[in-house]
């Protein structure tokens, strides 16, 4: 195991685990391999393997696959690894965001080396604990943020980015509830200061972020929602929202129409043109909040032209407008708030306010669809489709959907050239949504 901390998925605590010397693992399997073994596999030009391996699981044991990015590019850099692990073992679920996507895709800065597991977000079983825990028993439910690894069978976190999962709740719930509650949250009231009677403007209101943002701004009195979506959800959630605009009208003159001052808050998950409309619409004491930049991913590849035509339509901020205009321009990035700024206390008490919320039903995490792990692919090609409603799950106890396994589970040499786009719609209805 090596000198390091092991758990299950969703562990909030961390092992030590003795071991006489650390080796170099594999390139290609990530197995420890010793330096002679090393020399020799280099010397005959052989890759590394893993004997124990086998075709045939032994007895009481099973094969778990592990989504892995191979290399930053489009959907055929995705892969399977897998290892034995007893059946016994507590499968979690792991929440699938717009943000794996774009490490896939390479789309974010200093991205980590390849290959790696994705995922930030996941919900499973205590199974081990670390000697310093405390408030976690073996055998807790719960939720978890990770700083990359989420997808793989065995998750090791440590404790203040753990939660308890209510009784209530599923795990396909708990793995769709951190990420986009606690990014809706920190927004509207930690950043914004959302009261009542304000207005807010969100973009892609059908995302799993969109719909924590209307269920959270109904819990404050006469608060107005204004939503932007594809023009095919807008039946889904169209009760969720005061007013719905297509993602690709007008909405501008569509919010002025109904509130001539503008609104109070704008949620751009876009970036792009969409920053200058939105800093446009924005009231005296208004504040606009920048939480990503989706209009950069265009292909299944990461594109320059995307980039670079992002960052030309994006509004030059001049400092002095805003300060005769009295509005606020602002950035959220929870990942960042997490991991590299060390606000984990904070974020453990805006998780403790959401749980209250859900357990007196005033939020439910809305859950598009349940994947198995060889559906990875499609699944990523159902978010960079737009086509979903709430929040994608991996989830280790589905079987795969006979239509796809063939394809997810291996991918040819030829499949990384060809790229098939003919059955998106077709799954696209395939999977239906989970309200």
């Amino acid at each position: 195991m090596g000198k390091g901390r092991l758990c299950t998925p969703g562990s909030p605590v961390m092992i030590k685990t003795r071991a006489p010397e650390v080796k170099p693992r594999c390139h290609r399997c990530g197995a420890r391999r010793g330096r002679g073994y090393q020399r020799e596999a280099a010397r005959t030009r052989q890759p590394f393997t893993r004997p124990q391996l086998a075709r045939r699981a032994p007895r009481g044991l099973r094969a778990v696959p592990r989504p892995e990015v191979k290399a930053s590019g489009g959907i055929f850099r995705l892969r399977l690894a897998g290892v034995w692990k007893h059946l016994r073992h507590r499968t979690p679920a792991r929440g699938l965001n717009f943000i794996d996507l774009m490490v896939r895709q390479g789309n974010i800065d200093n991205p980590p080396k390849t290959p790696l597991v994705p995922g930030f977000e996941c919900s499973g079983i205590v199974e081990a604990l670390g000697d310093s825990v405390k408030g976690f028993e073996i055998g807790d439910r719960v939720m978890a943020f990770v700083n990359y690894n989420a997808w793989a069978e065995v998750v090791c976190t440590p404790v203040e980015f753990v939660y308890k999962i209510p009784d209530d709740m599923t795990f396909s719930e708990a793995a769709a509830f951190p990420m986009n509650f606690v990014t809706a949250y920190m927004m509207l009231f930690e950043v914004a200061n959302l009261r009542e009677g304000m207005s807010v403007l969100v973009h892609s209101a059908g995302g799993g972020v969109g719909q924590a943002v209307a269920q959270l701004c109904s819990t404050i009195p006469n608060v107005t929602v204004f939503g932007t979506a594809s023009s095919f959800k807008h039946e889904a959630i169209k009760d969720s929202v005061t007013h719905l605009f297509d993602r690709n009208a007008d909405y501008v003159q569509e919010v002025k129409r109904i509130s001539t001052d503008g609104v109070d808050i704008v949620l751009d998950c876009l970036c792009g043109e969409n920053t200058g409309k939105g800093l446009s619409l924005l009231k005296p004491l208004g504040t606009y909040i920048l939480y990503g930049s989706s209009n950069m991913v265009t292909g299944e590849t990461k594109s320059f032209f995307s980039f670079a035509k992002s960052w030309w339509q994006v509004e030059k901020v001049n400092p002095i407008k805003l300060y005769e205009e009295n509005k606020v321009i602002a950035g959220f990035s929870l990942l960042n708030l997490l991991f590299k700024q060390n606000r984990g206390g904070l974020i453990k008490v805006v998780m403790d306010k959401l749980l209250n919320l859900y357990n007196n039903k005033k939020i439910k995490p809305v859950v598009d669809s349940l994947w198995a792990l060889e559906e990875v692919k499609e699944a990523m090609q159902r978010i960079h489709d737009r086509g979903n409603i709430g929040k994608l799950i991996l989830d280790v106890e589905k079987a795969p959907t006979p239509l796809m396994a063939n394809d997810s589970t291996e991918t040819s040499e030829a499949g990384e050239e060809e790229e098939d786009h003919e059955g998106d719609n077709e799954n696209k209805e395939r999977m239906p949504f989970i309200q």
